[in-house]
């Protein structure tokens, strides 16, 4: 079965019916580990100079809890849109290695004879939504450690050190150097 979530090429999406894709989603990406396949869609459309990506999808994913790490199950959901501005090389030709950017230059850039991958972008945008703070529940208590009121096991190899210490008078035990 072929994914639906094939790259897809801007020239020709800028040509197509209402210069629009829609992708129905229902396959499991191959570098995001889930119980159940990613379900969803994904509408881009081409605006001139930029891509207008519109998406909602869901899974489920097994998460291990931070504080007693145990296993659970989360339902993870995206329902998020975002513009990808198409900037042509001659824009990004000659520009030095170290530039200050302004925060609303902090956008995601394509090449506009290039190609837009929607597998990747659902990828990003599951990955944005795992938490930083995995916790089975709320009322997490953690790892409990069971503490054992028996002595500890004296280790045999210093047994017979033991019982020699055991028969000295306490008086030479004690650390006496003046």
């Amino acid at each position: 079965m072929e994914s639906s979530l094939q790259p897809i090429y801007i020239p020709q999406l800028a040509k197509a019916l209402d210069r629009t894709d829609v992708i129905n989603v229902d396959e499991y990406l191959p570098d995001l580990e889930t119980l159940t396949p990613v379900q969803g869609s994904l509408k881009v459309v081409h605006q001139g100079n930029y891509l207008e990506v519109t998406g909602q999808a869901e899974t489920i994913v097994t998460l291990a809890c931070d504080r007693c790490l145990q296993h659970y199950n989360y339902r993870l959901t995206v329902d998020t849109s975002e513009l990808i501005w198409l900037k042509s090389a001659s824009e990004t030709e000659f520009q030095p290695l170290e530039v200050e950017l302004e925060y609303s230059e902090l956008v995601e850039t394509l090449p506009p004879d290039g190609y837009f991958d929607p597998g990747a972008w659902i990828y990003e945008q599951l990955c944005l939504e795992l938490p930083q703070q995995q916790l089975c529940s709320t009322d997490c208590s953690g790892l409990t450690v069971e503490t054992d009121a028996s002595p500890p096991a004296i280790d045999q190899r210093w047994a017979m050190l033991e019982q020699l210490r055991d028969r000295l008078p306490q008086s030479s035990i004690s650390d006496d150097s003046t």
